[in-house]
């Protein structure tokens, strides 16, 4: 059964599932649905073409599928889809998208988003990340799966973030931040392979070789990025779950729209 307290306002064309969960003092929109066992919390207001999956614990006080911040937006229909298993907590807002890309902001599965966190139009967050309280993430940024980004640190639009990267307290992101990096400072640099993060996901000895391997050519050789890239391209893939890592930079540094922090 769905429970909605009697102070919450849902419109009639709205779809909850099975579990739904809806607290106190809400208001839900037509054009949304949210998926079984997903708890809602008070003062929420979810609007908009949103799609939220199953399972999903959304804390009091946020606001989901807004139009975007965008002076070009003239009202076209875009949408906001969340995944599964997510945790959001309060006063986090999340936006649709614009027709400058698909009109989609995603949020995948089993995502840790913290307070206050601003997901702007466009923007797509992998899986599995963590971002901390204060978390600013302009238009069309890109996180990949595993990320974790700290807490108050504001990254600018289109900038990407790889899989497995740790942006550290504080941080301006103003350029790309490639997989399995740790960068921190003012001005933005890149510290150290993230190998706490790697570690804790089980990664074998010999994927951690190749990344280190992979930071070495990248960040302390002083090379020129396509020679950097070039040596990366050639490192040897045995075993073959190392060539999936080097696959992942080598894809990541032929998108890269802003540069990469070096």
């Amino acid at each position: 059964m769905v429970q909605i307290h009697p102070s919450a306002i849902v419109d009639a064309r709205a779809e909850l599932e099975a579990g739904v969960v809806v607290g106190p003092y809400c208001v839900i929109g037509p054009d949304v649905h949210i998926g079984q066992g997903t708890t809602v919390g008070a003062h929420c207001v979810i609007d908009g073409r949103t799609t939220i999956g199953r399972d999903n614990r959304i804390f009091p006080f946020n606001a989901l599928g807004g139009m975007p911040q965008d002076m070009s937006h003239r009202g076209e229909p875009t949408e906001l889809r969340i995944g599964d298993r997510n945790t959001i907590r309060e006063y986090c807002t999340f936006n649709t998208g614009t027709l400058k890309e698909e009109g989609v902001t995603r949020v995948g599965c089993d995502n840790w988003i913290m307070a206050y966190v601003h997901l702007a139009h466009d923007v797509r967050v992998g899986d599995r990340t963590v971002l901390a309280n204060g978390v600013t993430l302009a238009g069309h940024v890109h996180v990949g799966d595993w990320a974790t980004i700290g807490g108050l640190s504001g990254v600018l639009q289109f900038v990407h973030i790889g899989a497995h990267a740790m942006v550290g307290f504080q941080a301006h992101v103003a350029m790309d931040v490639p997989p399995y990096m740790t960068v921190d400072g003012n001005p933005l640099a890149v510290r150290s392979v993230n190998l706490t993060g790697l570690k804790r996901r089980d990664f074998t000895a010999a994927r951690i070789a190749t990344i280190r391997q992979m930071h070495r050519t990248l960040y302390r050789k002083g090379l020129p990025i396509e020679q950097a890239v070039a040596e990366i391209a050639a490192l040897a893939r045995d075993p073959a779950e190392v060539g999936a890592d080097i696959d992942a930079m080598l894809d990541f540094l032929a998108a890269a729209r802003r540069g990469i922090v070096r």
